[in-house]
């Protein structure tokens, strides 16, 4: 039986856990062929493996190990796609880092870099090279992950919060510049997950309260599947 995804061709980032590795598992099992991308090569070949004992050896994922932040790197992701697979139908853009949860005018500088190149610089790198990717798909599709703490007053979390309204505007743009191609691009809010990024935040939290990542996996099929019709939304899973 074909899945809502088959065939198509899904980069996903920060998939070596969290939400990106329960969105790589779900594309997997609704046919896709999943591109996954993170830091941590062990985390990678750990859903690997879980992708091909569920679908068999044939299946498996293409592995990216690459850090975000080395923003040339990003630059080559699209050329490298295109020469294996000659066109990309689905971006996920999902990693992200929390950065210090302090007083604006106390942020370590270098953290304010670090966490404005991996959650805006990086996601706009990846919408240079890979947009004319998209655009060869029959019905390329871009989801990125936001927060709520892009909006309202958000008192210590100026790193991240910044980062991802500038990141909810940057795709918003690219959306409304996009409306005349077969291409929909949305965000998704995924509210409170369980995932390391929600403890680091919030310490004293108990996970067992929060939904696991698999639990918005459906969302993200959504968005992604050819018959979406959503673009430049933000998508709010709660």
């Amino acid at each position: 039986m074909s899945g809502r995804l088959q065939n198509r061709i899904a980069l996903i980032t920060g998939a070596s856990r969290g939400i990106g590795a329960a969105v790589a598992k779900r594309f997997a099992t609704e046919g896709a062929h999943v591109v996954l991308l993170a830091r941590t090569r062990g985390g990678l070949e750990e859903v690997d493996d879980t992708i091909r004992h569920a679908h068999g050896p044939e299946n498996g994922a293409t592995l990216l190990e690459l850090d975000l932040a080395n923003l040339d790197q990003v630059d080559m992701i699209g050329p490298t796609l295109m020469e294996r697979f000659g066109r990309l139908d689905i971006l996920v853009g999902n990693a992200g880092l929390l950065g210090d949860m302090s007083p604006i005018h106390h942020i370590d500088a270098d953290t304010w870099t670090r966490v404005m190149d991996v959650n805006l610089n990086a996601n706009w790198r990846l919408i240079r090279t890979l947009d004319p990717l998209l655009r060869a798909s029959d019905a390329g599709r871009a989801v990125f992950v936001t927060s709520g703490a892009a909006h309202g007053k958000r008192p210590y979390w100026g790193t991240y919060a910044v980062s991802k309204a500038a990141l909810e505007m940057m795709v918003t743009c690219w959306a409304a510049e996009t409306e005349q191609t077969d291409m929909k691009i949305n965000l998704l809010d995924p509210g409170a997950t369980r995932t390391g990024m929600r403890a680091e935040a919030y310490p004293g939290e108990d996970p067992d309260t929060l939904k696991p990542p698999e639990a918005i996996a459906d969302v993200f099929v959504d968005l992604a599947a050819p018959d979406c019709t959503r673009h430049g939304e933000v998508v709010r899973a709660y």
